[in-house]
């Protein structure tokens, strides 16, 4: 277990679960409610690799199936996924930043690019208070993100 993680105990239909994990830090992403379907997954994708890139510890081992057919390793800990307004994910932006905490940003413009280069460019072109965010996502303590989120929903 990691410095980031303790267990609890909770009930579930009268049984007791030892072996249930509370995470001390939390992964968030918030995606925009009016988005097409492929977009919203696309989004998602595409903002949970800033976070993979850039907090390594978050990544688990390896697995292997019991034939011994080696997959990647994914996230040691889950993603919880909101929908929110426009209006919400901009306070959700602004909570983020005033706090410090890392987070990748997918906005408007990055559907009509097709490079990282060209989604970089789209997102320098323009300030902060005028992004079109579309999605963002965090990490960071439980209760920071939490408040981060505040107003979203989880995704249905």
């Amino acid at each position: 277990m990691t410095a980031t993680q303790r267990t609890y105990k909770t009930r579930w239909r009268g049984r007791d679960h030892a072996d249930q994990v509370r995470f001390e830090t939390k992964i968030a992403v918030l995606i925009r409610d009016d988005l097409a379907t492929w977009q919203r997954l696309n989004v998602c994708a595409f903002l949970v690799s800033g976070i993979a890139a850039t907090v390594p510890e978050l990544i688990g081992e390896p697995y292997q199936d019991g034939d011994g057919t080696k997959y990647l390793p994914m996230f040691g800990q889950p993603v919880l996924v909101f929908e929110a307004t426009a209006e919400t994910l901009t306070t959700a932006h602004t909570r983020a930043d005033t706090r410090g905490l890392p987070m990748s940003i997918f906005t408007r413009e990055l559907f009509g690019t097709g490079n990282d280069q060209d989604n970089r460019a789209a997102v320098r072109a323009v300030g902060r208070a005028d992004l079109d965010l579309v999605g963002l996502a965090v990490h960071g303590p439980r209760n920071a993100v939490d408040k981060i989120v505040k107003g979203a929903r989880l995704h249905p």
